[in-house]
């Protein structure tokens, strides 16, 4: 999916979510149990009901590899049935992936070829040769980690430098040089509010991956209002909040619900900018 056809989905769609597929089983509701494939017949139901709603789907691989080959396959079937019922989402494989440039290739390879995903995140620490074999696939995003909204993102990602400059800042600006705005995005939480404004200051273009808002405490709002540009240029993750909204035999329809009351304040925000 390109950048243009990414904002195009948006604006039809008013809406910038991303339901996220954090799929465990010890949370799914008993009924799906009794199904061949409980993993991806719940994401399956999760999907059909919350697609009206979102622009995107974001499986974290951790969540599958958990379950050995089962879950593998799992995540497989889910981003195949997405890619054949709901072709215009972005899928975005959560799986962080980084490492020396030859086993980066091999990871390219696998998510790009092999399982053909629209996007995947990366783990910017050990530098450019680690990150440039995932931006060689045309059509295809990185998704850098810029700012997190875990409590232990302040060991590292907000350390300063002699200048005062945040390692953060040093990731943003640095990962230009490899990447752009048609295929590199950042992930920055959304617990970090007003840290908008100065991620915005170094990346003023780029679509920026937010996850935290609702079960996590990040406001919509807030990151609205700091975070969003011209093109809205945002991707607001919500996972538990939609996926595990009930736990019973109507847990798709919920969730169908709570997507349309993110997609709802959504739209308000994009009337409020223009877009």
């Amino acid at each position: 999916m390109t950048r243009q056809e990414l904002i195009q989905q948006i604006k039809q769609k008013r809406s910038f979510l991303c339901v996220g597929l954090d799929t465990d089983p010890k949370k799914m509701p008993q009924c799906v149990f009794d199904l061949h494939d409980p993993i991806f017949e719940f994401n399956k139901a999760i999907i059909d009901a919350t697609a009206p709603y979102c622009v995107a789907y974001k499986p974290n691989l951790a969540f599958y590899e958990a379950y050995g080959i089962k879950g593998m396959e799992a995540f497989v079937k889910t981003c195949e049935y997405i890619k054949e019922t709901h072709p215009h989402h972005l899928i975005i494989a959560d799986a962080k992936r980084g490492d020396i440039g030859n086993t980066s290739q091999m990871y390219a390879r696998t998510f790009f070829e092999e399982y053909n995903i629209d996007a995947l995140t990366v783990a910017p620490y050990m530098g450019e040769d680690s990150v440039t074999p995932f931006l060689q696939y045309e059509g295809k995003w990185v998704i850098l980690l810029a700012l997190t909204s875990n409590k232990g993102s302040h060991d590292f990602q907000l350390m300063e430098d002699a200048q005062g400059e945040r390692l953060f800042e040093k990731v943003l600006k640095k990962s230009q040089e490899w990447g752009n705005t048609e295929n590199m995005m950042y992930v920055v939480g959304a617990t970090q509010g007003r840290m908008f404004e100065d991620i915005r200051r170094v990346v003023p273009d780029h679509f920026l991956l937010v996850p935290g808002v609702g079960a996590q405490g990040g406001s919509l709002q807030e990151v609205c209002k700091y975070g969003m540009n011209k093109d809205c240029g945002l991707l607001v993750n919500s996972s538990r909040g939609i996926i595990y909204a009930c736990s019973d035999d109507h847990f798709a329809e919920v969730a169908g619900n709570k997507a349309r009351e993110l997609q709802q304040e959504m739209a308000d925000e994009l009337d409020k900018f223009g877009i």
